[in-house]
């Protein structure tokens, strides 16, 4: 017995000795939060541990060597990596989410921080890698591949857009920097250019009216563009790539401190193409020749009781000309060659100042001057604009009541050399005044864990058109663990439109421009439903859908009518409704193995009724289509992404009923691929072929291509054209016949380069 008991004694006292004496142990954390009940688990060994509610763990009784671990948590993306016992310092993991926009903090939707999860209005959050997948030299082009966003580009010349959100033009979109109205008026047509994405954040978007919290012109939804804050930024990144058609993009940031109080954030954008290209053969450059710098400042303070005070400025000077191919500075504002040249001078300020005391005031200011001197072949157009903005808002938190009251005000100037702002006489000058203050109240009532409403109103009274108010109401009802969340929505919307500000075809081209009747501002109504639903497995992959069912009713909906007279632009408010409705379904998705991505889809019928017949507006898709899927390849950090769009027809502007182009455009698609190979902690190195398919508009897009000046068309009386046998469809120089990129395929490459601290 006794030599047994020594025996056991020995066997164990050896397991014990094998077992070693040595240790894994450390954190596991995301986005500084520590994660409870993720598993640490040791593959060689077959032996794992759970971490506790601070996110420690510690494996004990291990040999020395190199181990590979892996750690992983539900939601979250597995990390493997190789520790080396015993350890010198304790291990501190971070697990990324498999969908880091459900967490990220948003202000779009209530204009007060609050995650994705618990918003009561649907925000939709792109960060900046979203926008890496595809490179693009502007904003405008960056969100090609967001879901229910179109750009449209509406001058086959030069290549000016606005931006759609759910089949609505540009100007029923409000693009906002940190909150604030800064691209506007004729902005929205030649400011969407020069914002350093080297400093984006991310960008928030919301579909539907947001007129209750920031006032005209949110009537189809509005795009947030969150900058970085200066204490998060990298120190300096670079990011500079060029393409296959001579254009070269470089995009600076820099982070400095300016003593113990002021951290600083700086971007430079530049952008340069001057390669004449004419792959169609109509004599006209495909894409816009353009020169371009932005420099943009953005300045932090740190005060007392962590109040805070920043201020952004922003510089942006832009030289773009289309035309003939043998156009050059000489012919400028002449007969002779055709071209469209642009000249774009802007400044913006803006920022916000959190006032001292316990309450939380805060007070948000903008301003910017925009001066256009542009001139369309022999039509000059001369423009200067200028807003500023202040708006002081309150918030207090009550019981279950979040409140938020503010008071805003806006003034526009806006001066040209268009009838737009003649007084009784041509000859008399008479610059518009609009001065727009406001008042708006919400309340976001918590119901219960799972349930929130939202209440809002606003009441603005613009100097020229009177009092106008937009009410709103959400509800969002969720699962306690929020993989299900359902939210409805009910708005009201208005806006004042300005159409020399708005609408390019205004400006270019033959036609005149006729107000039938002074212009009433636009209404609208909104009702919205969406529901995400986000799925997890055990295996760490995670999938998620996100549809939503919107309508929007308009009254006083401003419609320019190309199709009555081929040669007038006739503007008037419409007697009848509009509508814009339809589906819309994202999905995101990632998979352990490398895989990742996200798909949409929009369904939608933009049509407006007169007269008891309804029309499809025009320039609008029934359905489109958008996917961004990335993989990458373990152990590389190579990672390829391929991106695309696809469109349905739209019906298209003719110039009457002998024009033989199509009405409507085919079914069209722009689709990418990308290759990123890391090179260390700071490098990338990155390259690809944009417009896989090399689709381009017909060659016959632009009207009379070849006579710019309509030297060789015969006029009746009454302004219509006559057909004659060297123009029997009876057109005129056109070039608004636009749906898609006149660029075809092609090569780019590119590096970016990133110190962190």
């Amino acid at each position: 017995m006794k030599q047994l008991f020594a025996v056991l004694v020995f066997s164990l006292t050896s397991i014990q000795s094998s077992l070693g004496q040595e240790k894994i142990y450390g954190k596991v954390e995301s986005k500084s939060h520590a994660l409870e009940f993720a598993n640490v688990f040791v593959p060689e060994l077959g032996r794992g541990v759970v971490t506790d509610s601070l996110g420690q763990f510690e494996l004990a009784q291990l040999n020395s060597g190199k181990f590979k671990i892996e750690v992983s948590l539900l939601g979250f993306r597995k990390e493997v990596l190789e520790v080396q016992v015993p350890q010198r310092e304790p291990l501190k993991i971070e697990l990324e989410s498999l969908d880091n926009s459900l967490d990220e903090v948003v202000v779009s939707g209530t204009m007060q921080e609050v995650s994705r999860l618990n918003s009561p209005v649907p925000v939709e959050v792109y960060k900046d890698g979203f926008f890496k997948a595809n490179p693009t030299p502007s904003l405008f082009e960056s969100l090609q591949n967001v879901n229910g966003v179109r750009p449209q580009i509406n001058c086959n010349i030069c290549n000016t857009g606005d931006i759609h959100i759910n089949g609505l033009e540009g100007p029923y979109t409000m693009v906002l920097i940190d909150g604030m109205p800064i691209v506007s008026g004729l902005s929205t047509v030649y400011g969407l250019t020069g914002i350093p994405q080297a400093l984006i954040d991310r960008i928030e978007v919301v579909k539907g009216p947001a007129s209750t919290l920031y006032g005209s012109e949110a009537v189809g939804g509005l795009i947030n563009i969150i900058t970085k804050k200066p204490d998060l930024a990298p120190v300096f990144n670079m990011d500079v790539f060029g393409t296959g058609w001579g254009e070269l993009n470089l995009d600076l940031g820099l982070k400095t401190e300016w003593g113990k109080s002021v951290q600083s954030l700086t971007g430079i954008n530049a952008f340069y193409y001057d390669n004449p290209i004419d792959n169609n053969g109509d004599g006209m450059t495909d894409l816009t020749l353009a020169k371009r710098i932005s420099v943009f400042e953005k300045l932090s303070f740190y005060r007392k009781r962590r109040k805070s005070m920043n201020i952004g400025i922003r510089y942006l000077y832009e030289d773009r000309w289309g035309g003939q191919m043998n156009w050059n500075k000489s012919f400028r504002g002449g007969s002779q060659v055709y071209g469209e040249s642009i000249y774009t001078s802007r400044w913006e300020l803006f920022g916000n100042y959190q006032l001292p005391g316990s309450e939380n005031f805060n007070f948000q200011f903008s301003a910017n001057g925009h001066d256009q001197n542009s001139v369309y072949g022999n039509v000059e157009y001369l423009g200067q604009q200028t807003i500023g903005f202040g708006q002081f808002t309150w918030t207090k938190e009550a019981g279950n009541h979040q409140l938020l009251t503010g008071l805003a005000y806006r003034y526009t100037y806006y001066d040209d050399n268009t009838p737009a702002t003649a007084g009784i006489s041509l000859d008399e000058n008479k610059p518009s005044e609009i001065h727009l203050p406001g008042i708006f109240i919400q309340d976001e009532i918590r119901i219960s864990p799972t349930q929130s409403l939202l209440l809002g109103a606003r009441s603005d009274y613009n100097s020229i058109h009177g009092t106008i108010l937009s009410p709103r109401l959400n509800y969002k009802l969720s699962t306690l663990d929020q993989t299900t969340v359902f939210r409805f929505s009910l708005g009201n919307g208005f806006r004042v439109a300005n159409v020399f500000t708005e609408d390019h075809a205004a400006l270019t081209g033959a036609r005149e421009v006729i107000f039938a009747e002074e212009l009433k501002p636009e209404k609208s109504w909104n009702v919205n439903a969406n529901m995400v639903k986000n799925f997890y497995t055990d295996k760490g992959t995670f999938f998620n859908l996100d549809g939503s069912v919107f309508y929007t009713y308009f009254t006083n909906r401003i419609i320019p009518d190309y199709e009555t007279n081929p040669n007038q632009i006739i503007y008037a408010n419409l007697d009848g409704h509009a509508i814009s409705k339809g589906v819309s379904l994202n999905s995101s998705f990632a998979f352990p193995s490398g895989w990742e991505g996200s798909l949409g889809a929009t369904l939608m019928d933009v049509s407006f009724e007169q007269e008891g017949v309804m029309t499809r507006q025009l320039l609008s898709e029934r359905f489109s289509g958008v996917w961004n899927v990335a993989y990458t390849v373990p152990g590389w950090d190579l990672k390829i992404d391929y991106t695309g769009n696809i469109n349905s027809p739209m019906r298209l502007p003719l110039l009457g009923e002998l024009d033989q182009r199509s009405a409507y455009s085919p079914w069209w698609s722009i689709q990418n691929i990308q290759l990123t190979q890391g090179l260390g902690e700071r490098w990338e190195i990155f390259g690809g072929i944009k417009n896989l398919l090399n689709y381009t508009p017909p060659a016959n897009s632009i009207a009379r291509a070849f006579d710019p000046f309509d030297q060789g068309v015969d006029f009746a009386s009454d302004g219509s054209v006559i057909p004659t046998p060297d123009n029997p469809q009876a057109l005129t120089f056109d070039p608004t016949y636009m749906f898609a990129p006149n660029q075809g395929i092609r090569g780019f490459i590119g590096v970016r380069f990133t110190i962190l601290d």
